[in-house]
Formats: structure tokens, C-alpha cells, sequence
């Protein structure tokens, strides 16, 4: 299945054009060379009501899987990307920010400061990303492997987890389980 995405840039400076977009681009890359479909893109000033309305249109209009928004995720008083998000999503996926904030305080320790969320809207994953194009790909390369599988279920195309399949594993043994059942 092609899982398609839309990437929306959060940014004051970039949507008076005061700045140009590297973050959104950079991201649209990645995701293209990931074999994900960038359908769709939009860059909006730090404000809720425009961030939410862009989250619902790639939701309930575009259908899309998967939408990324890069920047509004620090400690700026105009950083409301997740709480934007957090008013639009239906349920909470709090592993992926875990995941992307412990592979940033391997990079440094200010990783720890960004304060992004994810989470599901009808069959549409949102994931907030930070603003900066190093930080936004590092942060999406942290959750890509395990997005597909998370993606395959939303949408229903996942294999049966009950069946039994093989995975290879860095040891070099084949083992028995999904990759999201526990150890």
C-alpha cells in the first residue's frame, strides 16, 4: 500500500516570507526517498487556528496517512504546534515523541526541550516535528522504521499478528513475534 503524507511548516517568519522554508523541503526528501508520497504542503504563521485547520484539511479531506509538522515545538511563547495538534487528534501515540526525544539527548542534551506530540485523527497519523532541518530529519529518521508497520494497522493492512512470521534480528536468529509485541 502507498501510504501517502502532506508536511506542513509552522512558521512566523517563513509565512512573511522573511525566511525561507529548509525544514519542510528537507522533509518532503526524506520521505520521498522512504517511498512516501509528499501529497500535499503548506507553510502557516505560529497560529492555532491555522495550524488545526491545515491538520483537519490533510485528515478529513485529503485522507492522507501520515502528516508531519515541522517547527513551533519549543519554548517560544508563539510554539503552540502540540497543543494545535493535541486539539485535533482523537487518540495519543506518546511512544513516537519518546522515541524521537531520546534519539535527540544522544545528540545533545537540549533534546530534552522540545515538546513535540503525535497522535491519530481517523486514520491520518500526525507527528509534530522541531524547526530546524538537521533536528526535523534526525527526528524522523528516529521513528521511520517502526512508522510503516504503525501506518499498515491504522489503514487495516497489516499482517495478522496472530500469525506466526519470521524476522531477521541484529543477532542473526529469525524470531517469531511482530515487531511491536513485547520482548
Amino acid at each position: 500500500m502507498e501510504f501517502t503524507a502532506a508536511v506542513i511548516t509552522v512558521s512566523d517568519k517563513g509565512s512573511r516570507g522573511e525566511r525561507e522554508d529548509a525544514s519542510g523541503p528537507a522533509l518532503v526528501r526524506l520521505l520521498t526517498e522512504q517511498g512516501y508520497p509528499v501529497r500535499y504542503t503548506a507553510l502557516v504563521p505560529d497560529e492555532p487556528e491555522d495550524i488545526r485547520r491545515e491538520l483537519i484539511h490533510c485528515a478529513d479531506e485529503l485522507k492522507l496517512c501520515l502528516v508531519l509538522t515541522t517547527g513551533g515545538t519549543g519554548f517560544s511563547p508563539r510554539d503552540v504546534t502540540p497543543e494545535a495538534t493535541e486539539d485535533v487528534i482523537e487518540r495519543r501515540v506518546p511512544g513516537i515523541p519518546e522515541a524521537m526525544r531520546s534519539a535527540s539527548m544522544r545528540i545533545t542534551p537540549m533534546g530534552c526541550l522540545s515538546r513535540e506530540t503525535a497522535g491519530i485523527r481517523g486514520e491520518t497519523l500526525i507527528i509534530n516535528l522541531p524547526g530546524s532541518p538537521k533536528a526535523a530529519t534526525e527526528n524522523l529518521e528516529a521513528v521511520l522504521r517502526p512508522l510503516r508497520h504503525g501506518l499498515e494497522i491504522l489503514r487495516g493492512t497489516a499482517h495478522d499478528c496472530a500469525e506466526p512470521h519470521r524476522h531477521d534480528h541484529h543477532d542473526g536468529h529469525h524470531h517469531d513475534r511482530c515487531e511491536h509485541d513485547p520482548l
